[in-house]
């Protein structure tokens, strides 16, 4: 277990495995997915203990707490003294709800026909 002073958010992503690739976490960084004090962040932000990062993960984002910090990859069950999930269960609630509906239409079955279309207007609430 390497322990270190300082650490680069992406690297402790990836450590923690919150990224299955280091690559995956800085890319996350780059494109504003990754927020420190709800301020986006470089790859190269250095971490402090305590700190709140938040990670969008469409249709949610997930909130993590810093105790600890490493510089390599553990297993599953040591990296719990790290890293404390301090998602609200509103953000987590989101995940129950399916808001959205779909109709599926088998492949080469052409366009619906008026009354099929009726039905799917009814099923969606139109």
């Amino acid at each position: 277990m390497l322990i270190d002073k300082q650490i680069r958010v992406d690297k402790w992503l990836w450590a923690v495995r919150i990224y299955k690739t280091r690559n995956q976490a800085a890319e996350a960084c780059k494109k504003g997915r990754i927020l420190i004090q709800d301020q986006p962040v470089k790859p190269s932000r250095v971490l402090k203990i305590n700190d709140i990062i938040q990670v969008k993960r469409p249709p949610l984002v997930f909130s993590y707490k810093v105790n600890g910090l490493l510089a390599k990859r553990l297993s599953a069950r040591l990296v719990k003294e790290y890293v404390e999930d301090i998602t609200p269960e509103s953000e987590l609630e989101k995940l129950k709800v399916k808001e959205t509906f779909f109709i599926s239409r088998d492949k080469g079955s052409g366009r619906p026909t008026k009354k099929e279309r009726r039905i799917m207007d009814k099923l969606k609430g139109k």
